[in-house]
């Protein structure tokens, strides 16, 4: 157990993922932009006439192509550091190339990292070869033996296993996917952008990469939408003449809802904090509504990421518009009906405990 604890691939992957989303972002966007408006992301047309709206897609579509490379070298470089950059970028090409897509750039990007940590662990070399091993031992071993297992091992499973899926997921009923976006809209929206939200991101964005926009699509709905609900609660316990909220969490709330529009959920943790039962609770309702309705009526957007901003870039934006509606309202609802009333006893309370944690910090600083 304490070997596998060492390996940490899920924070490698985490790692990774984290420089990926900005590759993913720019291209998708530059994709749907140039797509919106009559682009064709394929490269052939740049060797005839073409316009601004090619040029887009084309560049939008190069960048998305190359997921399973970035992932691959995010990777083993998060395991390597910078002798991990050469062998998981060319181990990468190699998962691209025999289409062993996004999981494949997984994997390789792990063979790779780890190659280069086992040749710098147990590889002994002259004293006068020592300066070779950045520059060409450790890329060459490294490349090469990756390379290997990348072809003759895990490729063609790999690339099985991902065209299995792919084909399984598109052949989900109605029923289905009601029940796969409401699991997904669930785990996503639980622990606020936590670990839990970001491993979901990790298998949903492998989706995409394969061409299933929806999961994913799914996923940043909820994240949009979780804030909004919070904020809207606020209204729907005042129609249930409620005061749910104390006035430091209306001021969180005036930053919270702005956030959550961009995408940004982690605005909320401090009022979920607060009430960690209901708040998780309504959350968790809300996101399986929304999540199913997302799914179900075929919300894809081609971004992973930008709230409210991703609606454009979906063939039915009104699947994506229905789904936050869903989910906003269903969110709000629970939290104004579980959530307690707020005093005035128990708004004094705070205000002076607040009061005497300044009058404390006072004391502390004279």
């Amino acid at each position: 157990m304490q070997k596998i604890k060492q390996l940490n691939l899920k924070g490698h992957l985490l790692t990774a993922i984290s420089y990926l989303i900005p590759i993913v972002c720019g291209a998708g966007f530059m994709i749907a932009i140039g797509m919106a408006f009559g682009g064709e992301p394929s490269t052939d047309l740049l060797a005839g006439s073409y316009s601004i709206w090619d040029v887009l897609a084309v560049i939008g579509g190069l960048g998305l192509g190359m997921l399973p490379v970035v992932i691959s070298t995010g990777i083993s470089y998060s395991i390597a550091e910078k002798p991990g950059i050469a062998p998981g970028f060319i181990i990468g090409l190699l998962a691209r190339t025999i289409e062993a897509g996004f999981i494949g750039g997984i994997l390789g990007g792990f063979v790779a990292g780890y190659l280069v940590i086992g040749i710098l662990r147990f590889l002994k070399v002259p004293a006068w070869a020592k300066g070779l091993m950045p520059t060409l031992i450790i890329p060459l071993l490294s490349t090469f033996l990756g390379g290997l297992i990348m072809i003759y091992v895990i490729g063609t499973p790999i690339t099985l296993f991902t065209d299995a899926l792919t084909n399984l997921l598109n052949g989900l009923g109605s029923s289905s996917l009601l029940i796969f976006g409401a699991v997904v809209g669930l785990l996503s929206g639980v622990d606020y952008g936590g670990p839990i939200n970001k491993t979901v991101f990790a298998f949903v964005l492998t989706l995409q990469a394969e061409g299933l926009n929806g999961p994913i699509t799914a996923l940043q709905l909820v994240n949009t939408a979780t804030p909004i609900g919070f904020g809207l609660a606020f209204f729907v316990a005042k129609l249930f003449g409620k005061t749910i909220y104390s006035p430091v969490e209306i001021e969180t709330l005036k930053t919270a809802v702005p956030m959550g529009v961009v995408n940004i959920v982690e605005g909320v943790i401090p009022i979920v904090m607060n009430d960690i039962f209901r708040g998780v609770f309504a959350t968790a309702v809300g996101g399986a509504v929304g999540g199913a309705v997302s799914m179900s009526l075929g919300a894809d957007a081609t971004v992973p990421f930008g709230g409210v901003l991703m609606i454009p870039t979906m063939s039915r934006p009104m699947a994506g518009i229905l789904a936050l509606l869903a989910n906003i309202v269903v969110t709000a609802v629970v939290l104004a009906l579980i959530k307690k009333n707020v005093t005035e006893e128990s708004i004094n309370a705070q205000l002076d405990a607040e009061e005497e944690d300044i009058d404390l910090g006072d004391i502390q600083i004279s």
